[in-house]
């Protein structure tokens, strides 16, 4: 996803103080098309870096003061040559009129901010990472459990609802029911949160539509949660046909390019859905210590049968 420098601008007009200083024609040349990495996006003034949104603040001024004409005149030049989406000058810094009338006559977006420049490269980065992640749609129920962003996934007529209210009984939290939007906010984190028509809601079977915040009360719903766990519910003949027993390795799935821990939990009468839920965040946790149940076991099983051969 991009953005235009124009779309930019109106968005942090109050928290970062930009205004328009030249290039006002161009404003509606784009970040975000050759990279999806904030880091990417925006940075100090290099011309190394042409796509990047340039941040020129003090000690580049003060850099620029202490150069010749004729080398002032080749910095500008090389940088409009560069084709940037746009320059922004920090700190209240009274630009070159070089550069504002090559900016102007080139289309370049030249703007202004009061702030310091490592403040300004920070929020620009932070709105950017937001603005141009990529985002999708999941269907299923996303929950608080210990902690944990946890997507309960699996097909219709499972449970998935029931589950949720279930663990939200026990003190965990809703973040959306049905429909989960996703976004990738960094490099390792997915965000999800409740489309606005379904905030707070759970459907289940039977009951209709339940206003959890209203039913159990602020505790007991989320805003949102960075997606760690995804628990895959499925019918018990699937998983004696699809999944081993005692896998050596842990599952995952892809999600907006990253992969996600996952479980899968065979459904059938009699089970305590919601005790295996949270025994897999608690088992998940471990292995994010570092420690590996299983392999730990098979390492043990491996000794006694070299203590038997012996």
């Amino acid at each position: 996803m991009s953005v235009s420098i124009r779309q930019l601008v109106d968005a942090n007009v109050d928290s970062i103080g930009l205004s328009w200083l030249a290039g006002r024609s161009g404003g509606d040349r784009l970040l975000g098309v050759s990279s999806v990495e904030p880091a990417d996006l925006v940075g100090y003034l290099n011309l190394i870096h042409p796509k990047r949104l340039h941040v020129f603040g003090r000690a580049e001024s003060d850099y620029y003061a202490r150069l010749d004409d004729a080398r002032k005149r080749g910095i500008l030049s090389d940088l409009v040559a560069g084709h940037p989406p746009g320059i922004v000058v920090t700190e209240g810094i009274e630009p070159d009129p070089m550069l504002v009338e090559l900016c102007e006559a080139d289309g370049l977006p030249l703007l202004s901010s009061p702030l310091g420049s490592a403040r300004v490269v920070d929020l620009l980065r932070l709105w950017l990472s937001k603005a141009t992640a990529s985002s999708t749609s999941v269907h299923g129920v996303f929950m608080d459990v210990l902690g944990m962003g946890v997507l309960i996934a699996g097909e219709s007529g499972l449970g998935k609802s029931e589950l949720a209210l279930e663990l939200i009984s026990r003190g965990h939290g809703l973040v959306a029911d049905d429909v989960v939007d996703f976004r990738r906010i960094a490099p390792h984190a997915i965000e999800g949160r409740a489309p606005p028509l379904l905030r707070n809601m759970l459907e289940v079977r039977g009951l209709g539509m339940l206003d959890i915040r209203a039913i159990f009360g602020e505790t007991a719903v989320r805003p949102k949660m960075k997606l760690k766990l995804i628990v895959q519910l499925i019918r018990r003949s699937a998983m004696e046909n699809e999944y081993q027993r005692l896998p050596l390795e842990a599952l995952t799935q892809d999600v907006l390019g990253l992969a996600v821990r996952k479980v899968v939990i065979p459904v059938a009468a009699g089970r305590n859905i919601a005790v295996l839920t949270e025994a897999a965040v608690r088992s998940v946790v471990l292995s994010l210590r570092g420690w590996d149940t299983t392999r730990e076991f098979v390492e043990r099983q491996n000794r006694l049968i070299q203590e038997s051969d012996g």
